[in-house]
């Protein structure tokens, strides 16, 4: 009966509150990556309370297409002109902790470029201060002792039966866990786990999920653009294998060693270094300038080029990972 009462008294809405709170808007996000020596980059906008966020803004109705509004919105916040630019996916989760009424479509892109001097509020952040546990070119991370057990915990405070074994499931496949491998491409996997057992601060801030800010691990960004982030990794990950998109970020030359640690910055992960290079050359990816770099205190190394007409040559020209070694 009180819950009647209490529906009875509750005011009722007006259409103008109604339509406020049906409105659906689309926002143009922007996960904008560089790469400087061996620390992959991407482009952040400082918020008021010192947490970054992508660049990004609505639709509005003179923008002719979603890529050309979201090309405006970057150059206007950061100074940069974008190059290479692909969709990576639409988040509409009902959910989303965005600010105002009603529902928020937010269309994700990835774009490349050889990093310039932003503009604005605008700054490059290195990509593993959000995502630490991340990076395994030094091996496995010490922080996986603290994220592992926590998460083995949260796995088995499922009641007994096929949650508690989805969630154990879970956290072996996108932590190698058991004996399986270490999938560099399962960064969103990962996070998600993370936020859903209380490990990522937005999980705290969100008040969605129990959290435990003490092993809050990474920085945190504005609203959801940690999982915007999580997916352009991912994705970037994938994508240098089979595809030539790491020379989007690579100067008109450059060397074999120079290429090969952006590959790795980008993957997180240490690569054999001869095998690199023979599987470069005979993919034909690059072609000799006959100039070599100077300043490299030994031997001078033969500067390279990018050849384009490899896109027309192989289906799908990217740069394998042979691994140096079996990530720990």
């Amino acid at each position: 009966m009180a819950g009647v009462t209490a529906r009875a008294q509750r005011a009722p809405q007006s259409p103008q509150s109604r339509a406020a709170q049906d409105r659906v808007t689309v926002d143009l996000s922007a996960v904008v990556v560089a790469v400087a020596g061996e620390t992959p980059r991407v482009l952040a906008l400082r918020g008021p309370d010192g947490v970054d966020a992508l660049p990004a803004g609505p639709l509005e109705p003179q923008h002719r297409t979603l890529e050309l509004g979201l090309r405006a919105w970057v150059e206007a916040q950061t100074g940069q002109p974008l190059g290479y630019v692909e969709q990576l996916y639409t988040f509409g989760d009902r959910d989303r902790q965005l600010a105002g009424p009603g529902r928020v479509l937010s269309v994700g892109y990835l774009a490349l470029l050889r990093e310039a001097a932003p503009a604005g509020d605008s700054s490059w952040s290195d990509w593993y201060r959000h995502f630490p546990w991340e990076d395994r070119r030094g091996g496995r991370p010490e922080l996986l002792d603290r994220i592992e057990p926590a998460l083995a915990g949260w796995a088995a405070a499922a009641p007994a039966g096929p949650e508690r074994q989805r969630r154990e499931a879970r956290l072996r496949l996108a932590f190698g866990l058991g004996g399986l491998p270490w999938g560099e491409e399962r960064v969103l996997e990962r996070y998600e786990l993370m936020y859903e057992a209380g490990l990522a601060a937005e999980a705290h801030r969100d008040g969605t999920r129990p959290a435990c800010p003490a092993l809050a691990e990474g920085a945190p960004m504005a609203a959801d653009h940690r999982r915007i982030l999580a997916t352009a990794i991912g994705r970037l990950r994938g994508k240098i294998k089979y595809r030539p998109v790491a020379f989007e970020l690579m100067p008109p030359t450059f060397t074999l060693s120079q290429l090969q640690r952006t590959v790795e910055a980008l993957a997180g992960l240490r690569l054999h270094a001869p095998n690199f290079r023979r599987l470069v050359d005979s993919q034909g990816l690059v072609e000799e300038t006959g100039e070599v770099a100077g300043g490299t205190g030994g031997r001078p190394a033969r500067l390279v080029r990018f050849r384009r007409e490899v896109l027309q040559e192989q289906p799908e020209p990217g740069v394998k990972l042979p691994l140096s070694r079996r990530p720990g």
